[in-house]
């Protein structure tokens, strides 16, 4: 394992004393991506375990809770999309973002109600009010929130005409079974056959009498 990555290592594995043992070395940037994982930082890594004292550890040591995936994806959505309210409720109560939809469009809230994590959505409903309204609060007062990551959002446009090429040859494949279907066979599944009954006699012939 890279050294780079050994505070990855252990917020993937849960363990919240060898996390702040790391943190105190000062050796580890706890914003460092993994791109062998889609850009995943060590504060993704545990919302999606749902470690909310190594998420609160981590934020205290620098890590930037606005930190985006491949995809887009904060610590958050990652959170949403396991059903770990108790992260989704500490990066709320640090001002973290939890409203930011992704690449596709999908915020925290939209994944949580995909996987049917009841108890996430209904916090969130509030939470996205709440940290709409914090977010305006601060640039009234001059300090607006730093929500951005400088690095995703330089690279999104690129990002964004990947996946839709990929998206739109998902959908050409789709189109060309269609397309190579014999059209002289009917499709079996569309096609109800009416019940055989007994064959009706012509009038004029008779049945030859069995010997």
């Amino acid at each position: 394992m890279s050294e780079l990555l050994e505070l990855h290592q252990a917020a993937a594995l849960g363990d919240y004393d060898l996390v702040s043992e790391i943190l105190q070395k000062e050796l580890h940037d706890p914003n460092y991506k993994d791109m062998d994982w889609n850009d995943r930082t060590p504060l993704h890594w545990a919302a999606a375990k749902g470690q909310s004292d190594t998420v609160k550890l981590l934020i205290e040591y620098g890590a930037r809770p606005y930190l985006r995936t491949e995809i887009g994806w904060t610590p958050a959505h990652f959170a949403a999309e396991s059903g770990k309210l108790s992260v989704l409720r500490a990066l709320h109560s640090l001002h973290a973002p939890i409203d930011i939809p992704d690449l596709h469009g999908d915020t925290p809230r939209r994944l949580a109600e995909i996987y049917d994590h009841k108890d996430c959505v209904k916090f969130l409903k509030v939470a996205e009010v709440e940290c709409e309204s914090y977010r305006k609060m601060a640039e009234l007062e001059g300090n607006p929130l730093d929500e951005v990551d400088e690095d995703w959002e330089a690279k999104k446009k690129e990002l964004q005409k990947v996946h839709g090429k990929m998206k739109n040859k998902t959908e050409i494949k789709k189109d060309n079974i269609h397309l190579t279907l014999p059209l002289n066979i009917p499709n079996k599944e569309l096609i109800r056959r009416k019940p055989v009954g007994p064959r009706k006699e012509k009038k004029g012939i008779k049945k030859p009498l069995i010997q």
